[in-house]
């Protein structure tokens, strides 16, 4: 095998993995920052930093192959997903369950090297909902929700890894990224929503039907009261609620794009979320600067 087959063959792999496309590692990194910061008094230590950053690329990475993995026949008949690597066939199944399998011993590796065994014991389920999420939406009416809790569990292990215990804001945080996932992912489903009908997948852009902007709008309202509650816990700064304003301006902005449910419109809206993150971790990252957090 020469060099040119090697590099065709990694590259389909870095696009199986979506290495290409990094909005979901930084929707899935943003929260785990937020709790990085708030349980380490916005000090956390470096060690757990670069796992967590590490571990974040790996399991999206996972969680991608097995996404592709479970919707390989459905991908067929969506025309933005029908040329993926593995549902195109220039990728097989078995070599997708082996990338899975690899990407998430490679994540549990770096957990071990923390050697916190409640960040150990939290990695199992983390793992189960990484894998079991591409299934729901066979049968859950709102898989988004089921997203949000897998892409929100380094929430109680980062704290874990900081605390060595998962405390009342460590959920509410988790609570705020079902609600933030629930929005920003039916902004994506809205996308696919008539293709997802044509071949029976259930998303949330069908579930909630032409209540689906009103939804996504709430949803953006209760994760900026759950985050802005754990600010009230902690007595978090100015900066703090300056981040949320940010983010709450932002939401506004993605209500005017997805209104007219245009496609594009709905797409750009949940590439946008990204910025969403972004200001809240902004806002307690300067807090923290500013105020120098002392919780204890």
């Amino acid at each position: 095998m020469n060099w040119q087959t090697i590099k065709a063959r990694l590259d389909l792999y870095e696009k199986l993995m979506r290495l290409d496309k990094p909005i979901g590692i930084l929707l899935l990194l943003w929260p785990t920052l937020w709790a990085l910061w708030l349980s380490s008094e916005g000090r956390p230590n470096r060690i757990v930093l670069w796992v967590f950053i590490l571990g974040t690329v790996l399991m999206r990475s996972a969680g991608c192959v097995i996404n592709d993995y479970a919707d390989r026949n459905f991908d067929l008949h969506v025309e933005r997903t029908r040329e993926r690597p593995l549902t195109s066939g220039k990728v097989t199944s078995k070599e997708a369950l082996l990338l899975f399998a690899l990407l998430s011993l490679a994540a549990f590796g770096l957990v071990l090297l923390l050697g916190n065994p409640l960040v150990i014991a939290l990695s199992v389920p983390a793992l189960f909902l990484a894998a079991s999420y591409p299934f729901t939406k066979r049968f859950l009416a709102i898989p988004q929700a089921y997203l949000g809790i897998a892409f929100g569990f380094g929430i109680p292990m980062a704290y874990a890894a900081q605390l060595g215990e998962v405390p009342l804001d460590a959920w509410l945080l988790l609570a705020a990224n079902v609600f933030w996932a629930v929005a920003y992912d039916t902004e994506y489903a809205m996308v696919d929503r008539e293709d997802d009908l044509k071949i029976g997948i259930k998303t949330s852009a069908i579930t909630f039907g032409r209540f689906d902007v009103l939804a996504v709008m709430c949803c953006y309202a209760v994760t900026l009261a759950l985050i802005g509650a754990v600010g009230y816990l902690l007595q978090l700064g100015w900066a703090f609620y300056a981040g949320l304003a940010v983010a709450a301006g932002i939401m506004g902005v993605h209500y005017t794009w997805i209104r007219g449910r245009e496609r594009a419109a709905c797409f750009k809206a949940f590439l946008h979320n990204n910025y969403v993150g972004g200001a809240i971790f902004a806002g307690i990252a300067v807090d923290a600067l500013l105020t120098g957090w002392s919780f204890g």
